[in-house]
Parts: structure tokens; C-alpha cells; sequence
């Protein structure tokens, strides 16, 4: 049986839909998908067994370029891919109007999520075949469940199991032991203070450990350079793709997370993990996976999912910082001060 899989992005979304893959196969030994995504988490697909082909597009890249002749060319290139194979099933797994477009243009039964389920719900109507998925579950286990529905096998009740081959991703041989600091995203709310960081990071030293600091843009090497300065044993490390990046992390005795792409992988590679979530709910699109510890923000309107606090303007009085708290906390990042480096690192300790 042939699958083609549409799951554009984002790293996170991507590697939530991972576990789903794994079920499908051991219910049929004979499966395998091609999986259609964007070109900057290409690699992501291709790191599990059933995968056979991968179709990189760039809708990212294209949509600023809509009218040149090289978008066009590689669009047509594109679709030429998309219709190459006649595919037994068509799961769109994103549930947007891009994505089932894209299941329009390739060849075979088309299924997605149903109009109270999809993000948009009128990418439904482009599905042959729709299917019901609550809302308020985790994303992996929306994933698991359409695709458990679409192939027409009981939904698993077991811990997601992403079916990473190892083999390809083999750990950093490191001879002193060393933590990863995730402390990149996109949301400014999702930022854990930087002083708190700082803190953690001599912790960390004492303990006899070294930290490593990944990086994906020049405020966050700028800002992982401030944090190593801060301490005797920390490294920057160059920039990496993201096989790179899964290397090193797979190597690691343990992650501090905030909520990010990479949190993600971190689960995935079964890397004890302390993520870290402000205005973010863990239920719904936490780190799932073994040793995954989530430690929430214990604030009034925390989970609020904002992308801008607006605690302070709302009239809300401010409350005091923690004792050990010193500066750097940025109004955005106030729900945090109920997770000061003496909590964080207590949650550490326990794992390692």
C-alpha cells in the first residue's frame, strides 16, 4: 500500500505527525509514503523507515515571488513530482486550504479532516473523504486519529512512538557530559528570561556538566553569546542544519526547552527534556514522548496564547519577582517569574 502524505510544516507539526506513520505500519507490513513538505524541514520526513519519498515544495520562498519565471518552473516541477505515482490513499494532515489543494493535484483518494475538525474548514470540501477529530486533544493524537480512521485500524492507546531510525542520526561522541539550552522561538511570550538562563547555566557548571547553545538567527547567537559569556563551561556552536542539530541533541544527557520546533525532535529522539511553557498549554501541543518533563507558568491568565502579554494593561498588578531574581525580565515574559531557575533546575536534578 501507497501513501502520500501532505504535511507542510512547521517543525513541530511535522514531527507530531511522525508517530501516526508508525502505527499505520504495524498494522500493514507492506506500507510506505511519499510526504509532501516544505523545503526547510525536508530532512525531517525522510529520518523514518516507511518513508520512501520525499517532495519538497517552497511555498514559503514562492508566495514573495508568485509572478517570477523561476517560481513557475519549479511549481510546474513540482506538480510533474506530485502526479508521477497513483497512490492508494491521499491524507492531507494539515487541514488547511493549501494543503488540500495540494491533495487535488496529485493522483488517487483524496482524505482529511471533516469541517468541525479542520484548522480551515473548507479545505474539507476538496477531501473524497472526511473523517471527525476533536479539537481539544493533543495534535499527535489528532494525527494518530485521522490517519487510524482513514486506513481503517483501531487508534492506539500508547505512548507515540516516532520511528526515528537512530542510525541515521547517531549522537555526538562527547568525552565530559554536556545539556542542551533550547532557548530560541518565534513568540516573544514563549521567551524564558535571559538572567534566568544565566542562572541555570552556572547550575549546570557546578553540577559538573557543560551546556551547549544551538542557535537559528543573529538575536539568538547574539543572545547565546551573553549566556556562555555568563559562565565557565558553555559552548555557542556553529549554526547546523537540522541533521546537525538532531546529532548533537540525540548525544545529550538532558535538554531545557522552551517551547519550540525543536522541543520537539528532542522528544522524538527520547532525550530527557525540561520544556518550559508561559502562555502555552501542554496539553494541547506539548513535547510528547518518554522523559518529557512540562513545567507551566503558575500565573492568573496563564495559558492566555497570546503572542503580546497584556497582563499589565489589563490593570493587573504586577507581582513581585522571586527572591533570586535579578533584571532582564521583559514585560512579555512576566507569567514566567513563577518559574525561576531554582524551579527549573530542581525538575533537572530529578532527571539527571
Amino acid at each position: 500500500m501507497r501513501v502520500l502524505i501532505v504535511k507542510t510544516s512547521s517543525m513541530g507539526d511535522v514531527i507530531h505527525t511522525l508517530p501516526a506513520l508508525t502505527d499505520a505500519g504495524k498494522i500493514f507490513p507492506d506500507i510506505t509514503f511519499d510526504w509532501v513538505v516544505e523545503e526547510s524541514f525536508a530532512e525531517i520526513p525522510g529520518w523514518h523507515p516507511l518513508v520512501k519519498n520525499v517532495i519538497p515544495m517552497a511555498w514559503r520562498r514562492w508566495r514573495k515571488n508568485l509572478l517570477s519565471k523561476q517560481t513557475f518552473q519549479e511549481w510546474r516541477q513540482f506538480q510533474k513530482k506530485l502526479r508521477a505515482t497513483h497512490y492508494d490513499l491521499i491524507i492531507d494532515a494539515q487541514g488547511l486550504l493549501k494543503s488540500a489543494v495540494i491533495t487535488c493535484i496529485a493522483k488517487g483518494a483524496r482524505h482529511g479532516l471533516d469541517w468541525q475538525s479542520a484548522r480551515e474548514p473548507l479545505s474539507s470540501i476538496f477531501y473524497q473523504n472526511t473523517y471527525p477529530v476533536l479539537r481539544a486533544q493533543h495534535a499527535i493524537t489528532r494525527v494518530r486519529a485521522l490517519f487510524s480512521q482513514a486506513l481503517q485500524y483501531t487508534l492506539p492507546n500508547t505512548v507515540p512512538d516516532y520511528g526515528i531510525d537512530r542510525k541515521k542520526l547517531a549522537g555526538e561522541n562527547s568525552e565530559s557530559p554536556y545539556l542542551i539550552f533550547l532557548h530560541g522561538t518565534t513568540w516573544s511570550t514563549k521567551h524564558w528570561p535571559e538572567e534566568y538562563w544565566k542562572d541555570l547555566a552556572k547550575r549546570v557548571n557546578e553540577a559538573g556538566f557543560k551546556v551547549k547553545l544551538p542557535w537559528g538567527n543573529a538575536a539568538e547567537h547574539e543572545r547565546a553569546s551573553r549566556i556562555a559569556a555568563s559562565t565557565a563551561h558553555a559552548e555557542v556552536l556553529p549554526r547546523l542544519n537540522l541533521a546537525g542539530i538532531a546529532k548533537i541533541l540525540a548525544g545529550a544527557k538532558a535538554i531545557v526547552a522552551v517551547d519550540t520546533g525543536l522541543c520537539h525532535l528532542a522528544a522524538a529522539l527520547d532525550v530527557p527534556t525540561i520544556s518550559l511553557y508561559g502562555p502555552t498549554d501542554p496539553a494541547l501541543s506539548g513535547a510528547l514522548g518518554q522523559s518529557q518533563t512540562h513545567l507551566s507558568a503558575n500565573f492568573p491568565c496563564a495559558p492566555c496564547f497570546g503572542k503580546t502579554c497584556t497582563y499589565r494593561s489589563n490593570g493587573g498588578a504586577s507581582p513581585s519577582p522571586p527572591s533570586d531574581f535579578k533584571s532582564g525580565l521583559a514585560a512579555d515574559a512576566i507569567c514566567f517569574t513563577s518559574l525561576a531557575p531554582a524551579v527549573v533546575w530542581g525538575a533537572l536534578s530529578a532527571v539527571l
